[in-house]
């Protein structure tokens, strides 16, 4: 499985990529916004940090919008994957931009049903949003059983990307029902790897080293 970070802050992006288990970043207008900088400036930086996939949505909700801006990002870097909605025009941008060579990821996916339509018209990965379906009392892991089983069944090349991470439970259950990708926001990227026994344990391993190490 691979582990994307879902941020838009260089700091934190530089932070766990120091981890060596960061292998990209998804933005989003919504976390661009927190930064206080321009989207191409901070794209820019990310890549400069993370050698992997690094997703930028369109603003657009026409297809000559979407196509236009879209052009725009993948010229910036190989490793850009443009972001489109799951919409008609998004689909129809979808199948323009993957044939002429562009990666892209269909976000805002809620069923399984969209999830087929965008690996259709050639997504790269398409994008269910977990969380939010949990929010309002559906199971998201359900859907991500639904859309592996059906690319399973037809040898889809397009990868799931699940996304909405709200807690490690979810990381872990995307990977057991083989999903390719996580994206995973910094606050659960810390919760992964703590567990009390592990505290507890280096403390008991220390104050136990305390009372030999100066033994000749």
């Amino acid at each position: 499985m691979q582990f994307f970070l879902d941020t838009a802050n260089i700091e934190a992006i530089k932070k766990y990529a120091a981890w060596g288990v960061v292998d990209g970043v998804t933005t989003n207008p919504s976390l661009i916004s927190k930064e206080g900088v321009s989207l191409e400036k901070r794209i820019k930086e990310i890549l400069e940090v993370v050698d992997g996939p690094i997703s930028t949505e369109v603003i657009a909700a026409d297809y000559e919008g979407m196509l236009e801006e879209a052009r725009k990002y993948a010229k910036w870097h190989k490793n850009i994957y443009v972001k489109v909605p799951i919409t008609q025009d998004g689909l129809r941008a979808c199948k323009t931009l993957s044939a002429e060579g562009v990666n892209v990821n269909v976000t805002l996916i809620f069923s399984a049903g969209q999830a087929l339509l965008a690996a259709k018209a050639g997504a790269t990965v398409v994008s269910p949003f977990i969380g939010r379906l949990d929010d309002i009392c559906q199971d998201g892991m359900e859907l991500i059983a639904e859309i592996a089983q059906i690319f399973g069944n037809y040898d889809f090349k397009t990868k799931i990307l699940v996304a909405s991470i709200r807690h490690p439970r979810h990381v872990i259950d995307a990977a057991r029902l083989g999903a390719s990708i996580a994206t995973v926001p910094p606050e659960v990227f810390d919760l992964l790897i703590k567990h009390p026994l592990t505290d507890i344990g280096l403390k008991k391993f220390l104050e136990d080293w305390e009372k030999v190490k100066d033994l000749k």
